[in-house]
Formats: C-alpha cells, sequence, structure tokens
C-alpha cells in the first residue's frame, strides 16, 4: 500500500496552479479594494457653555483613533488636564 505524498505546491481540491496566471489576476484585487476599501467614521460633538459663558465644554463621541488625532491636531486636552512641557521640547 503507498501513501500519496503531498507536494506543498499543490492547493486541496485545485492542484498544482499556474502561478502565473494567479499574478495576472493581482490588479483587480487592487481595484477591488479601492472601490471597497473605504472605511466610514461618525463622530458626535456637542459645545456646551456655562451661564457665563466663561468656560466651554466640548463633548466628543466617535472611533479612539480619530479623536486621538483630531486631540492632536487640535492641541486639546482632557477637561482638568494640564499639558506640561517634556525636556526635549
Amino acid at each position: 500500500m503507498k501513501q500519496k505524498q503531498n507536494n506543498p505546491s499543490e492547493l486541496p481540491f485545485i492542484g498544482a496552479p499556474n502561478w502565473f496566471l494567479l499574478t495576472l489576476l493581482s490588479p483587480y484585487a487592487g481595484i477591488y479594494y479601492w472601490k471597497s476599501g473605504d472605511r466610514v467614521d461618525d463622530m458626535k460633538v456637542k459645545l456646551a457653555t456655562n451661564d457665563d459663558e466663561t468656560l466651554n465644554e466640548i463633548t466628543i463621541e466617535g472611533n479612539d483613533e480619530e479623536i486621538d488625532r483630531m486631540w492632536r491636531t487640535l492641541d486639546l486636552r482632557e477637561k482638568g488636564m494640564v499639558k506640561v512641557e517634556g525636556i526635549l521640547g
């Protein structure tokens, strides 16, 4: 009784693929990801002031990555936090 050895270049149920023909499909993969790879991020921003209009409070709800990027861009800080300059600038 002989056992069949699996060839590492053979795919199950397909056999040995023609790798050259598979590389011709790669531009279609790029087109697929360009069309369906868009990400929609929803954010909610609420601006509130106190009665004297001396203090503004911004409440932001959304994706953590987008909120962090917005905080860095607008140089915002959490309520009660103070920015401390580092040694290197």
